[in-house]
């Protein structure tokens, strides 16, 4: 990447299995004001289904989404109009 995203609020869900990761990204999500960024690390595979889908019906923005070691890493923007 290479731009370097600094989050306002860091979730990690590694060794929580589904639907957790998801829970815990929408409860640190109410916290964030507008344009607040969300740094959310997973181990589940499903959170790659769960959160894209999740930011899609809900109207935020997946900044960027990476792996690293088995790790899954979402950068997550808080949209205004969004549907929490």
């Amino acid at each position: 990447m290479n731009q370097t995203l600094i989050a306002s609020v860091e979730v990690d869900a590694q060794n929580l299995v589904c639907p957790m990761p998801l829970l815990k990204a929408r409860q640190a999500m109410n916290h964030l004001p507008e344009n607040g960024l969300l740094h959310v690390t997973a181990s589940d595979p499903g959170a790659l289904r769960d959160i894209p889908a999740w930011l899609r019906q809900a109207g935020h923005q997946l900044v960027h989404q990476s792996e690293e070691d088995g790790v899954l890493h979402f950068w997550i923007r808080r949209q205004q109009e969004a549907k929490d």
